[in-house]
């Protein structure tokens, strides 16, 4: 079958040629005919008058096969390959001129203007025509087989590229109808030979062109734009769709496709985006070490890790079914062309860390192994503090015994004026990196918000929830959090590797903040509910330790921008390393002395002593409307 498409392409490009050819021979024919009938004064010899037709065909066909015109589709042809087929006709009549001169059978220049003007005319003229045909018969195609009517929201070049892509695609699953925009100067005009409809007259242009789908084509959106458009047109009962990228990375350049949205499309920001070449080639021929790398950000890590072309990447995790699951994905997309090694492993465990890093050695260590969810630390919170604490604590020794570079802790925005055992723990991991000013290995911790689709995160659940049927189950209506995507969290982290020195910590503006209302609306609405109507959002109280608003800085302190407009480092005064493992021994006794009885409050009265900005929720709570976060949201 390969060999009859080949054949069938060879056959349709000798049938263009050979149509050219007689193109360009009729009009040779015709003008000396005409001017030989009329006894005009352009009346040439027929010898000297076919010396020039044919040395004119050689230049004409000699530059169009140097411009590789023949191997163009010309029923996706766009202006400007038109307008190099005008370029090339005209500069071979020049070259023409000059060599019939050479060879002392120059005819006048009206010969060759007005045969090469015919010629160029009449190869463009059929082009057009077979590219008519085709869409015309498309439009046919898609009556019949009842393709999907849209409506494209942007007649703007974006808009009329997906347009004509519809449009001359048999195979396209879209019919598009009309365009739909704002601007005055469009309105009542034609794009792609569709009408372009304003917004006041919408509902009837939907039920007379029976619209099942807007598709937003409006370049460089940004999410207020996408949310405000997303909200309008779903009003009309129709699905809303945008022509976008897809946002799922994996590291292809990706063409603009039409998809549905997703909640990442109606975050209250536009993605930040912070990955750049410089900070991917520091990671190229390095040996990496990524802790809880089966995890939401530590997969994600690897996978970026991966396109960097490290010397070797390694898994460390204790849970085998994440590593299997990342390490195959891995293995599927790379194979041999990475050098990856997958470690079970426990950061709780010195012996099997050292065993780890003595074999590997490793140049980079990104440190996300932690246990995060908030209720479940309340109630094992000496689990808190063994794995995050001591897990941290264990980790940079190793890093700084075997002599890596880097050592970069993944933190959290919780860990700012704690309120749970969860984000104290964390916030003693920062101390740990913080005090290690004067070591060998730079290290650095970087702390951002809730992380969108992460394990364990409200999309999940909520996504979980709306497939049951509801109800959507939310703590408070008040209650609000800074969120990121994946990809970003794990482009900040490795940006930061590559400027991490001297125990600073990263903290990225991440914008507003968030309503876990207003989130759960928008998911209900992105699979075609309506909120509290087909689904409703319940509110089930506050859980142990949560606060109604996150931190991502600790108030009064100073902060330094970096290369990156987006990327901060705050300076909080570090303490010693003789004061951070005197904080350490305190919580070590806490986890002692409450075993056996599980006293929480044991744990809770240690933290209290080892991390001074750590508060009760309650407190925190009950004056939580006059923080500054509270009011971003409800300005």
């Amino acid at each position: 079958m390969r060999f009859l498409g080949f054949l069938n392409k060879k056959l349709r490009r000798v049938l263009l040629i050979a149509f050219d050819v007689f193109c360009f021979a009729f009009i040779n024919i015709s003008f000396y005919v005409s001017v030989n009938i009329v006894d005009s004064p352009l009346s040439y010899d027929l010898r000297t008058y076919i010396d020039n037709a044919c040395l004119m065909a050689i230049f004409i066909f000699g530059v169009r096969f140097i411009l590789r015109m023949y191997r163009n589709i010309w029923r996706y042809s766009n202006t400007r390959v038109y307008f190099k087929l005008v370029w090339a006709d005209c500069f071979s009549g020049i070259l023409a001129i000059f060599c019939s001169r050479i060879f002392s059978i120059y005819t006048g220049v009206w010969h060759f203007i007005i045969v090469t003007s015919l010629n160029a005319l009449l190869t463009l003229l059929s082009r057009f025509t077979y590219q008519l045909l085709y869409r015309w018969s498309n439009q046919r195609s898609a009556e019949k087989s009842k393709k999907i009517n849209i409506a494209i929201v942007g007649a703007g070049q974006l808009g009329a590229s997906l347009a004509e892509e519809l449009i001359t695609n048999p195979n396209a699953h879209y019919n598009p109808v009309c365009f739909i925009d704002k601007a005055y100067g469009k309105i009542g005009n034609s794009v792609s030979e569709l009408p372009v409809y304003g917004e006041d007259r919408l509902s009837e242009f939907v039920e007379l062109l029976d619209i099942k789908e807007f598709v937003i084509a409006i370049a460089n959106a940004d999410s207020n734009t996408l949310n405000m458009l997303y909200e309008r047109y779903s009003n009309f009962g129709c699905q809303v769709k945008i022509y976008d990228s897809p946002l799922q990375d994996n590291g292809n350049e990706f063409k603009k496709v039409i998809r549905t949205f997703q909640i990442e499309d109606l975050l209250f920001r536009n993605p930040i985006l912070i990955e750049n070449a410089s900070s991917l080639d520091y990671y190229k021929g390095k040996t990496i070490l990524v802790t809880g790398g089966g995890g939401s950000i530590g997969s994600e890590l690897c996978r970026q890790i991966a396109k960097c072309r490290p010397n070797k990447l390694v898994i460390f995790e204790i849970y085998e079914n994440n590593a299997y699951d990342i390490e195959q994905e891995l293995v599927r997309k790379y194979g041999e062309k990475l050098n990856l090694c997958v470690e079970i492993g426990s950061v709780r465990d010195r012996k099997r860390l050292d065993e780890v890093f003595k074999i590997h050695r490793p140049d980079v260590v990104f440190h996300a192994a932690a246990h995060k969810h908030v209720p479940l630390m309340e109630h094992s919170s000496s689990e808190a503090v063994k794995n995050n604490v001591l897990g941290t604590y264990n980790t940079a020794d190793m890093a700084e015994k075997y002599e890596a570079e880097k050592f970069i802790l993944i933190s959290t925005d919780k860990a700012v004026n704690p309120t749970n055992i969860m984000g104290a723990s964390k916030r003693v991991c920062e101390m740990i990196i913080q005090c290690r000013t004067d070591s060998n290995t730079n290290f650095a911790a970087v702390r951002f918000g809730n992380v969108l689709g992460s394990n364990g995160s409200v999309i999940p659940l909520f996504k979980k929830q709306i497939e049951q049927g509801g109800p959507i189950t939310i703590t408070d209506k008040r209650i609000i959090r800074y969120f990121m995507t994946i990809p970003e969290a794990s482009q900040l982290v490795m940006h930061a590797g590559k400027m991490a020195k001297d125990g600073e910590l990263f903290v990225l503006d991440m914008g507003k903040p968030v309503k876990i209302y207003d989130l759960a609306c928008d998911m209900i609405r992105l699979s075609g509910f309506e909120p509290e109507k087909d689904i409703k959002i319940d509110e089930i109280g506050l859980r142990p330790g949560e606060k109604l608003y996150e931190e991502l800085l600790m108030k009064g302190e100073e902060l330094d921008k970096t290369e990156n407009d987006l990327i901060f480092i705050e300076h909080d005064a570090p303490l010693s390393r003789a004061e951070v493992d005197s904080k350490i021994k305190v919580l070590t006794d806490a986890v002692e002395s409450a075993y056996g009885i599980g006293n929480a409050d044991i744990l809770k009265n240690a933290i209290a002593k080892v991390v001074p900005t750590y508060k009760t929720c309650e407190a925190v709570n009950s004056c939580a409307e006059k923080s500054e976060e509270m009011k971003m949201v409800n300005t």
